[in-house]
């Protein structure tokens, strides 16, 4: 989209006050700076600015402390955001490499109930429920070569028996990446962006204790845990 170009440095208008009082030509000009009008009538649009989508597919998995790994299906999961291209930096590996933040307001990832959660090959019990809420989703995407590195930080806020029991959120903060994630006793192997931006996530974080000595204990925290999922990641241009 094109837009008109000014110059920043001075207007060209006609003085009507000079023409009036001096009795000078009407044609006379007079330079002045264009801070008199710091906003022009034009829309200056933002270089290199891509939107970006975010779909959770498939089945990965979820795990904490000593207990095995919960199976999780969080299909349905969704998000946008937009990305920049990062320039200017002689230190990155790569040019195509873009700076992404989405915008944790659409972003959705569904809770681990019965529907979407398993253990130990059941389904999690209907009474329990484990709401995700992220409140930082953001990083590097690099189209070709299908890396991505997403700092995560979500509040997982555990309720029981339709909410008689809700116990202080868990905060977990991670990298979610396509890489390898290695913790102390847990770890895993992401898969990068394949031609259709297909990918799995990965990532191990440390969950400290909560005020609330029922969870501290159940789940032995500190602890750590491991977020593992599949993934579509889409960019495209921006739309205004």
């Amino acid at each position: 989209m094109a837009s008109t170009k000014i110059n920043p440095l001075t207007t060209i208008y006609k003085s009507p006050e000079r023409d009036v009082i001096n009795h000078k030509s009407p044609n006379q000009i007079k330079l002045i700076s264009n801070s008199i009008n710091p906003e022009p009538n034009t829309r200056q649009l933002p270089n290199n600015l891509y939107g970006v989508s975010f779909k959770t597919i498939g089945t990965g998995k979820l795990g904490i402390s000593r207990y095995p790994d919960f199976e999780y299906s969080p299909q349905g999961g969704s998000g946008t955001g937009t990305a920049r291209k990062i320039i200017g930096d002689e230190n990155r590996a790569s040019n195509s490499e873009l700076s992404v933040c989405f915008d944790v307001a659409t972003l959705y990832i569904p809770s681990l109930t019965s529907q979407t959660t398993k253990f130990l090959g059941f389904p999690l019990p209907p009474f329990l429920k484990i709401d995700i809420s992220p409140e930082i989703f953001q990083g590097t995407i690099d189209p070709e070569s299908g890396k991505v590195e997403l700092e995560f930080t979500a509040k997982f806020c555990f309720t029981a028996g339709g909410g008689i029991y809700r116990a202080p959120a868990l905060v977990v903060k991670t990298v979610l990446t396509t890489e390898e994630s290695r913790g102390e006793r847990k770890r895993g192997r992401g898969e990068r962006m394949d031609g259709e931006g297909k990918c799995r996530l990965v990532g191990v974080a440390k969950v400290e204790t909560v005020d609330d000595l029922f969870m501290n204990t159940f789940l032995s925290l500190p602890a750590e845990c491991l977020a593992d999922l599949q993934a579509v990641i889409s960019v495209s241009d921006y739309q205004f």
